[in-house]
């Protein structure tokens, strides 16, 4: 499969962005004092909710980085 230069860059930017706000969503909701992330110090089922949209969305950033990334290596190589 062939990927264009666009399309490429922007996987790529897809991947960084959603590295950028998901690990500023975590310290967020790791900080989080309205009551909602911890009850009396303890995690609540928001909490491990977020936190796991949050580990997916880092794997699916990563994945759709890293195939961005591939197409502008392979895009180079043939120029």
């Amino acid at each position: 499969m062939k990927l264009s230069r666009p399309i490429s860059w922007f996987l790529l930017a897809f991947g960084v962005w959603s590295w950028v706000i998901w690990v500023t969503f975590v310290k967020n909701l790791i900080k989080d004092s309205s009551g909602l992330a911890f009850d009396d110090g303890h995690p609540t089922a928001y909490f491990w909710v977020h936190l796991l949209l949050a580990v997916v969305s880092f794997v699916l950033g990563t994945v759709i980085g890293v195939i961005g990334l591939r197409g502008l290596r392979a895009l180079r190589r043939k120029s």
